[in-house]
């Protein structure tokens, strides 16, 4: 055997050990096929060395073996660089399956190829569904055709499109997605492929929406304080009810959420609606088709009988939730006067969503005390006045009532509010028993309290606790003053003066509704005999206290002032059911103003009318 064919056997030899080895550790089908050619080839190189050849003729099967030894080293360079892409693109797909955001790839045209498991938390569907589909099989419909027509655009180009995408879920839930698209190009720069990653970004949508809209509630709630702020400070202005009407109407239709505003009045006796002030629309929303329309007439009477704020629709029909209201209805009132019914419209769908029901009952109570205010004020004010006179026979008034009952004279001598729960009346009694009178009066349904101030021979006077229900009452509540009131055995008369300037009609209509048996019989304009007189008692009624009238007003009449005194302070204090050091405190203090406006608010006033 010689050195060439022995060489060659060597080398196979190695070359088919080499290929066990690399067998073994790869596990690889081409290594074993290696050895089974290398150990074929080193048997034949075996069973040839017996015949004699040539150093020359073996030259070619050594360099075959040689060969063979290379192929197997290069074979196993190949095979560990192909094990570690292997093992790379092994991660890379571990990583697609597992990631948190949805990732598909499509080809030019759009068709889904490979879609990894996330697919199926973003859009609902599983991989293996959406795999040849289009994406258009979740498509939402909230965004037009040029949405999508410039998202192609952008990515046939070239360039990478990322953005915000609504779409929708197998089971017709609408998501939010944060998505990129990318074109993937070959060597030659020709787009292969494209692949998308969607970012679910609901929930943070859904809080982002969230805060935007608690800022529009607030900025809407901000506004809507601010408007009402503005309304209060304007009141305080106003000096007639038209500047305060005007006033709340112009600084709702100055605001952006609101149209406009109006304030309608039911006629006291035909209950036709009409329009006393308006600011904003004039024929649109509530009402286009005249105040006086049975919706709108309907909305308005139920405001007044329930003394609560109504949200409305378009259609003037009561709504539950503020969020779907195109207007709401404010009544105007003043304890148990009305003055009509504030109607704001809103500029947008969500006016008053963020608006409590609460604001507009507090605005109605704030507006109707200051035209009440207003209206008394100018009673008192004014030098020219009307003085109406009515008959009181058969009226159902608790002072009439009592004239009837024990057939004696009532004359009303002064009356002062309690504290807008009642008023507290002084009346004298005549030609009737002081005990037949207190006795009547703990019956009478409209009387909470009565307490006798003092008796002389023939009449006694008595100071009346009552719930507010009289015919006095009911004029006052209208800016009416009364200043006579006399019955006997049931038949009377009744005196007030209502300012010039007020609506006297409304005034009339008003008592004669509450009590049908009261008739005018007079009505005369006249001016006051002592403008001083007229100013003096306007500032001091207007300085005092309900609580300071009241205990000046029972003072007087229980003879507190007289020498010696009929009464007590102690015992005065007890007819208004507070304590002594109260009662003091509430005279001392009327006294004060009293005797402030006599002498040091008007001095040139007072120097003219020395028998004041």
């Amino acid at each position: 055997m010689n050195g060439v064919i022995l060489a060659s056997i060597l080398l196979r030899v190695v070359g088919v050990g080499y290929s066990l080895v690399l067998l073994s550790r790869s596990g690889d089908r081409r290594f074993g096929f290696l050895t089974v050619m290398l150990s074929l080839m080193a048997t034949r190189q075996l069973l040839s060395a017996r015949h004699a050849t040539s150093a020359l003729e073996e030259l070619p099967g050594l360099a075959v073996s040689v060969l063979a030894v290379v192929t197997v080293y290069y074979l196993s360079s190949y095979v560990v660089e192909e094990q570690r892409l292997t093992d790379r693109l092994r991660g890379f797909r571990k990583a697609i399956e597992h990631a948190g955001h949805a990732i598909f790839l499509t080809d030019t045209d759009g068709t889904i190829q490979y879609a990894n498991p996330a697919v199926e938390e973003v859009v609902g569907h599983r991989p293996e569904d959406v795999v040849g589909e289009n994406p258009r099989l979740w498509k939402s419909g909230e965004h037009d055709e040029a949405f999508y027509a410039s998202l192609w655009d952008q990515i046939s180009s070239g360039s990478v499109w990322e953005g915000e995408i609504v779409n929708r879920r197998q089971s017709g839930e609408l998501c939010w997605v944060d998505m990129t698209i990318a074109p993937v190009t070959d060597d030659e720069g020709d787009i292969e492929r494209y692949v998308a990653v969607e970012r679910d970004v609901t929930d943070r949508k859904e809080r982002q929406h969230r805060i935007e809209e608690q800022n529009d509630r607030l900025d809407r709630l901000n506004n809507t304080n601010e408007v009402l702020r503005d309304v209060n400070r304007d009141l305080v202005a106003a000096s007639t009810r038209r500047e305060i009407e005007r006033a709340v109407c112009d600084r709702f239709a100055r605001s952006d959420l609101f149209e406009g505003a109006r304030i309608l009045e039911p006629g006291i006796v035909d209950e036709r609606i009409s329009v006393r002030t308006r600011a904003g629309v004039e024929d649109a929303g509530l009402g286009a088709d005249g105040p006086e329309s049975g919706a709108v007439s309907q909305a308005v009477d139920d405001v007044l009988d329930r003394r609560d704020p109504s949200f409305v629709d378009a259609a003037a029909s009561p709504v539950d939730d503020p969020a779907d209201a195109s207007g709401v209805l404010v009544p105007l009132s003043y304890q148990n006067a009305d003055y009509g019914v504030l109607v704001v419209e809103a500029a947008r769908a969500d006016a008053f969503e963020a608006i409590d029901r609460e604001l507009f009952a507090d605005l109605g109570l704030t507006v109707g005390d200051a035209i009440n205010a207003a209206e008394s004020r100018r009673t008192l004010a004014s030098d020219d006045v009307t003085e109406l006179e009515f008959r009181v026979d058969g009226v159902g008034d608790p002072f009439v009532r009592l004239s009837a009952a024990l057939e004696c004279t009532v004359e009303l001598e002064g009356i002062s509010d309690d504290d807008g729960e009642g008023h507290v009346a002084y009346v004298s009694v005549t030609d009737c028993d002081a005990s037949a009178v207190a006795a009547h009066l703990a019956e009478a349904p409209a009387v909470q309290s009565a307490q006798p101030l003092c008796e002389y021979e023939d009449r006694s006077v008595f100071r009346l606790g009552t719930d507010g229900e009289s015919v006095v009452a009911t004029l006052a509540r209208y800016g009416a003053a009364v200043t006579a009131l006399e019955a006997t055995d049931g038949r009377g008369r009744l005196v007030a003066d209502v300012s010039c300037s007020n609506d006297v009609r409304s005034v009339v209509e008003a008592a004669q509704s509450v009590y049908p048996a009261l008739d005018l019989v007079a009505q005369r304009e006249r001016t006051r005999e002592s403008a001083f007189e007229t100013e003096f008692r306007a500032a001091l009624d207007e300085s005092l206290t309900a609580r300071q009238l009241e205990a000046a007003q029972t003072a007087y009449f229980a003879g507190f002032f007289e020498w010696p005194r009929e009464t007590s302070g102690e015992e005065a204090a007890s007819m208004m059911d507070i304590t002594q050091s109260t009662f003091t405190q509430h005279l001392r203090s009327a006294e004060r103003k009293l005797f402030r406006a006599l002498f040091e608010e008007r001095p040139n006033s007072v120097a003219r009318s020395p028998g004041v």
